[in-house]
């Protein structure tokens, strides 16, 4: 295959991965500001994408990250072509698109991680990628920042009480807050564009290197930030309600004093992390975040059983992507037909999951956000409402009849 045909095809699956990953992940960000009303679900809708716009041009370390860390070089170049570049994207958003439909707690971002892995280890074998880039930007990040955020999350939900516990008569409502959330949650859209919409501006650098039209180790390219940025908008503002939909169902119990500690946290631990180049999962982030914000609520306590399937879906995510990625490689070895194949069955797997999906009713059965999924491992205790005592009839000290 022509050289130029293959590199346009993985740059429009790239962007198509990167709009697929605004709906999927983009929209947690307004969902807590929205259930609380904080904002209208279009305005929250606009302002995510807009920021999440904005934040793409904030950084670029985890673009190089991916264009220059997780693949090594060799004497030609980088050890991958377009070709398997295209399969791992595959890969990726077949994996994305499934977990999205059958409410698999996933992230995007090691969707595509997994489908790059898998698809360069069967094109070039286990030199080809650097396991310990992997280990310090990926996979420790992904372990550490839940943690990171949720302990933060933890204690800014008890400092939050404690401040207005005197000052306010409703103990859950610190109805001030739900204010707040339109600042802390907009940080949220911002930080997610800075490290989110990296990903993609990666991949497409990685690849345009490894079909020897950019020298390695060379800036990200400014039409590639600006395409990548102006795709994930669109996705968080045209694909966002479902997920919208089903976390301000799952999140109906966590107040605006909650909300706002849990967005403060996702925000502060993906901004830092983006800028020192650690490639996130937001939905992860926001998951320990939230688990810990209800944590810091007085009378809650986590189910764990929940909170172990979360965890498991984390875990899955990575080889799963990686075996679909790996599989798409083994096709794309075929040469032209082989990535004619890859293109025609995933283009049928991606529009058959979405017309499923659209004759699907939505709810917790065929899409479940990580996040709403977080949100129920966090219980809450009620107080039983006191029982009523009966009137004694006045029966003027006479029986009654």
């Amino acid at each position: 295959m022509d050289l130029t045909l293959i590199v346009v095809l993985v740059i429009a699956l790239a962007l198509f991965f990167d709009f697929t990953n605004g709906f999927h992940d983009t929209a947690n960000a307004m969902a807590t500001p929205i259930a609380t009303g904080a904002l209208r679900p279009k305005v929250a809708v606009g302002l995510a994408a807009a920021l999440n716009l904005v934040g793409a041009f904030l950084s670029t370390e985890v673009a190089k990250t991916i264009s220059g860390g997780i693949i090594n070089e060799g004497d030609g170049g980088v050890l991958i072509t377009p070709e398997l570049i295209f399969a791992g994207l595959i890969g990726a958003i077949v994996w994305n698109m499934i977990t999205w439909l059958l409410g698999l707690p996933s992230s995007s971002s090691h969707a595509l991680f997994g489908g790059l892995i898998g698809a360069a280890i069967v094109g070039a074998g286990l030199g080809a990628i650097d396991f310990g880039v992997v280990v310090s930007k990926v996979i420790l990040p992904a372990l550490l920042a839940p943690i990171t955020a949720g302990l933060i999350a933890y204690v800014a939900t008890k400092l939050a009480y404690a401040i207005t516990r005197r000052y306010d008569g409703k103990p859950d409502g610190r109805d001030g807050f739900r204010y707040a959330q339109i600042f802390s949650s907009s940080l949220v859209a911002l930080a997610h564009g800075t490290n989110d919409a990296q990903k993609t501006m990666g991949v497409i650098t990685l690849t345009l290197v490894a079909a020897g039209l950019q020298t390695a180790g060379t800036d990200v390219q400014w039409w590639v930030i600006v395409t990548c940025a102006i795709a994930i908008a669109l996705g968080t503002y045209m694909g966002g309600w479902r997920i919208i939909k089903t976390l301000g169902t799952g999140l109906t119990d966590v107040k605006p004093a909650q909300g706002f500690a849990a967005e403060t946290a996702t925000a502060a631990t993906i901004l830092a992390s983006s800028h020192v180049g650690f490639a996130l999962s937001t939905t992860q982030v926001a998951s320990g975040s939230v688990i810990g914000s209800g944590l810091g609520r007085r009378g809650s306590k986590v189910r764990w059983k929940t909170a172990g399937r979360i965890g498991i879906g984390w875990l899955m995510t990575l080889p799963a992507a990686g075996a679909v990625g790996a599989l798409a490689a083994l096709v794309a070895h075929l040469g032209v037909i082989g990535i004619i194949i890859d293109a025609v069955v995933g283009t049928i797997v991606i529009a058959g999951i979405f017309v499923w999906s659209r004759r699907s009713e939505v709810s917790h059965h065929n899409v479940i956000s990580e996040v709403a999924d977080s949100g129920r491992a966090v219980k809450i205790k009620r107080n039983p409402k006191p029982k009523k005592k009966a009137k004694k009839a006045d029966t003027g000290g006479k029986a009654p009849a």
